[in-house]
């Protein structure tokens, strides 16, 4: 896999600094049961990197203080680590929402029968990426057979009472281009999922969340590959909304890895740029404990123009409400 970084640095991108802190989002390993061509982790079967007890213990320690108010779970497939289901419990336990970043093929692997079960019993709001509603698009890009168990799997949610209003149980999907292009408006395509998924397919949803793809890893390597990755990120900083900039998740979000070091996001996680902490060379989750991150500095580079690009994308989707008229 080509690296991006070198391609990435210097930038232009104007410098950020945090906010107050609000989500941890904790990357339970890089094992998954996929391998889609779209993945900024360059996750798949073959990975072996796994957050173990000690670092999931210090992860519930951390929430304990009382900073964060939401556990972002993610990996890979992170129901694949052995202590998931414990670290749900523990941050329930201190009354902390809890997001698991669902594949939905998960659910139907041999030993996670009972997954959705207990995603609903434990009331755990599921982010589900599902980057298309057409067939042909899905297994394209995630392998043959992955739209049909992606059906299965939020037909499973949907009758335990996910996506229904008048339960409380959170089902988001999430949309991220085939290609390398924005994503469109994404009041539009919610419409086009719900119709279709409905129609087609008996399935029903709260919200979907459209992603921007970000120049790294596995699908940064297939632009450069390509020869196409100076032409992706010259889409990104045409398209680059200033107003973007001061909803970014990373002013209110801390990464973590799955051996407990910091980041400001995901993504700088996977291009392996530590969060700034003042006398700190590379902070890691015992560091953080006793610690205000308030006005820091946040690493960025050319890849955050993904981020505020037209209709500006983040871990919860769109962040303006429609893009910018041409």
């Amino acid at each position: 896999m080509l690296p991006t970084l070198p391609h990435l640095l210097p930038t232009s991108f104007e410098p950020l600094r945090r906010m107050g802190l609000e989500t941890l989002q904790v990357n339970l390993g890089y094992r998954c049961n996929q391998r889609c061509i779209h993945c900024h982790v360059a996750a798949g079967p073959h990975r072996n990197e796994q957050m173990d007890s000690h670092i999931l213990a210090l992860v519930l320690e951390t929430l304990a203080q009382g900073k964060f108010h939401t556990l972002d779970v993610t990996g890979g497939a992170p129901e694949l680590n052995p202590g998931f289901r414990d670290l749900v419990r523990g941050a329930r336990a201190l009354g902390i929402e809890v997001i698991d970043r669902c594949n939905l093929s998960i659910l139907s692997e041999p030993g996670q029968e009972d997954l959705a079960e207990f995603l609903a019993a434990e009331r755990v709001t599921v982010v589900a990426s599902l980057p298309c509603y057409l067939e042909e698009n899905v297994d394209r890009q995630r392998g043959a057979g992955a739209f049909v168990r992606s059906i299965a799997g939020l037909r499973r949610l949907n009758a335990l009472g996910y996506g229904d209003p008048a339960t409380g149980l959170r089902l988001d999907l999430v949309y991220n281009p085939q290609d390398a292009q924005l994503p469109p408006p994404q009041a539009g395509l919610e419409d086009d999922y719900r119709r279709v998924l409905s129609e087609r397919h008996g399935v029903h949803f709260n919200h979907l969340r459209a992603l921007a793809n970000l120049p790294i890893q596995r699908f940064g390597s297939r632009l450069l590959s390509a020869g196409r990755f100076q032409e992706y990120l010259d889409l990104l900083r045409q398209a680059h909304r200033d107003e973007n900039r001061s909803r970014v998740m990373c002013r209110t979000l801390v990464s973590v890895d799955w051996r407990g070091y910091l980041y400001d996001c995901d993504f700088n996680q996977m291009l392996d740029l530590p969060l700034n902490l003042k006398g700190v060379e590379r902070p890691h989750l015992r560091d953080l404990i006793g610690r205000e991150l308030g006005g820091n500095p946040i690493r960025v580079a050319e890849h955050c123009y993904g981020c505020t690009a037209g209709q500006g994308s983040s871990c919860g989707g769109a962040l303006a409400e429609e893009p910018p008229q041409q």
